[in-house]
């Protein structure tokens, strides 16, 4: 009974925990709901309108859930608003994919992200009048064949690109014989392609050609605006606020502090955030040229750290409750069909049930289920989810439904002469589960365990749809602002191999323990297992 007891306990100790923390990140987001913030989403991450920092050095801004900061042209444009609004702006740090859910689901206030006022997007939400208007231009490098394009004739054969959900990728449809390449997702993964040569360059306003410069002289900007045929709408080439369509009182507050802010600031607020964005110093004090990894480690190493305390957060706790989960599940689906025809359909409905969970979490990306979990509970139930809380959640019950059929597995083949053996003795189902069965089961599970926890340190990685600073989206971030693209994913590469390495060697060993002590022979008896020594002392 004491063994029951400990998995009793261990159960009900983590469904308590999730409980728990559960109430508590849903209370803490409520209690912030109206306390003056200005919520206002942004990627952190699309330099010079807007960035992340390690200090809110140069009136940066909170990052909400992490202890970084935010700045940049659209972070300036957001504290005027705020100022002028008595609200304390907060910036909600997500992917470009991200900015409308994020909206619509009330988890931000507005949107100033360097986003076009399109017609598409005009239907899903309001934007105010536009804070900023942008040229065009084809970045590339100074020594290729289409630096010198006076025409959009010009880009003939060239491997161009854009990035995705914006209007820029359309325009590219404008040169004529230019090779659409795929829209890529961020302006970080243009750059490297564009240092590595995969693509001739790339469409975009003339602000990210200034930016890039700044750290890489080796590129050029074509100006396309300024040439002959080139044309595009006015809303695509102006940048506006995003405003949910149901708050119209904000709508109207935000451009009334708009008209208040006149072109001459808005040109300087530019020029400020470009001579502010973030460089990699690689200069030590005494003037000497640091190491790349060493300049990085002193400018974003508690960035860094954290990713890797949350990467290892997620994975941890996903895998043991996702363990639970599992367990309780693969139980479940193992207990003897009833004899009684109500208990028997029960029974049959239950398992027609985590069937279906079990399906489902397999069967599709933990990338989508983030997206539906994280932003559809807001969207549709109106419960604004703390998004660490969340991505725990999702590790944990993706990790459950695939660790349901592997403990399910082990239980099934365990020898059936065991069940035969302890039924003889008079043991109850549950008696054979808890002493017979299932250490047995959890025990030959264990590798599949391993590998599962190692790949939730690795799959951690998509929960950067939902902004989860964990440490591939901190690595982005850095790639980003730094522009030395290749050391700083071979970096973190390196970062999730230690951890994977390490976690395995701690689980073999955890393994090795758990299999005991193998000089036994259970045909024979203790005399006849010793040894000749032990024999002659006996005599």
């Amino acid at each position: 009974m004491k063994s029951r007891n400990k998995w009793i306990t261990a159960l009900i100790t983590v469904m308590l925990s999730f409980i728990i923390t559960s109430n508590f990140g849903i209370t803490q987001v409520n209690a912030k709901k109206d306390d003056g913030e200005l919520k206002v989403a942004m990627e952190a991450n699309y330099q010079p309108y807007n960035w992340t920092q390690t200090t809110d050095k140069n009136g940066a801004v909170p990052i909400e859930g992490s202890r970084t900061y935010a700045n940049g042209y659209d972070v300036k444009i957001a504290k005027i608003i705020g100022k002028q609004l008595h609200r304390k702006v907060v910036v909600v740090k997500t992917e470009w994919d991200g900015l409308l859910p994020a909206l619509t689901s009330g988890k931000a206030d507005l949107i100033i992200a360097g986003m076009s006022p399109t017609a598409e997007r005009a239907k899903a939400i309001n934007f105010t009048k536009p804070y900023r208007n942008s040229t065009f231009v084809v970045i590339t490098k100074v020594n290729s064949k289409y630096a010198n394009a006076k025409t959009l004739n010009d880009f003939k054969d060239a491997k161009l690109t854009a990035q995705q959900g914006t209007s820029h990728y359309a325009l590219i449809k404008q040169l004529k014989g230019a090779k659409r390449q795929p829209a890529m997702r961020d302006f970080a993964a243009m750059r490297q392609s564009l240092i590595s040569g995969t693509i001739d360059g790339y469409i975009a306003e003339d602000t990210e050609s200034t930016s890039f410069k700044m750290v890489d002289p080796d590129i050029k900007a074509i100006p396309i605006s300024k040439m002959a045929g080139f044309r595009i709408s006015k809303e695509d080439s102006t940048t506006a606020i995003g405003i949910a369509k149901p708050n119209k009182d904000l709508l109207k507050q935000v451009n009334q502090v708009l008209a208040t802010i006149p072109n001459s600031e808005r040109t300087k607020l530019m020029t400020t955030a470009i001579s502010q964005q973030p460089k990699t110093d690689e200069t030590s004090k005494k003037g000497k040229q640091d190491p790349w990894l060493v300049s990085v480690w002193k400018q974003f190493g508690g960035m860094i750290l954290s990713g890797i305390g949350m990467t290892l957060l997620l994975a941890s706790v996903g895998t043991i409750a996702g363990f639970f989960i599992g367990l309780f599940v693969g139980i479940i689906r193992t207990i003897p069909t009833p004899t009684s025809r109500g208990k028997r359909w029960f029974s049959k409905f239950i398992n027609w049930l985590l069937s279906v969970y079990i399906e489902v979490f397999r069967g599709t990306p933990m990338m989508v289920q983030a997206a539906v979990i994280y932003y559809g509970i807001a969207q549709f139930w109106h419960i604004n989810i703390d998004r660490t809380l969340a991505a725990l959640v999702i590790v944990s019950i993706n990790t459950g439904a695939y660790l349901a059929e592997i403990i399910r597995g082990g239980i099934i083949s365990t020898p059936e002469g065991q069940f035969e053996a302890a039924s003889a003795l008079g043991m109850t189902h549950n008696q054979r589960m808890w002493h017979i069965i299932l250490p047995q089961a959890i025990k030959n599970c264990l590798p599949s365990i391993t590998n599962e926890f190692i790949v939730n340190i690795k799959d951690t990685s998509v929960l950067s749809i939902i902004s989860v600073s964990e440490l591939f989206f901190v690595g982005t971030t850095i790639a980003s602002q730094t522009f030395k693209f290749f050391p700083t994913y071979l970096t973190i590469s390196a970062i999730y191999l230690i951890l994977t390495f390490t976690i395995t060697r701690i689980f073999n060993l955890i393994e090795k323990h758990l299999q005991g002590n193998k000089n036994y022979n259970l045909m024979a008896n203790q005399v006849q297992v010793g040894t000749t020594q032990d024999m002659e002392a006996k005599k």
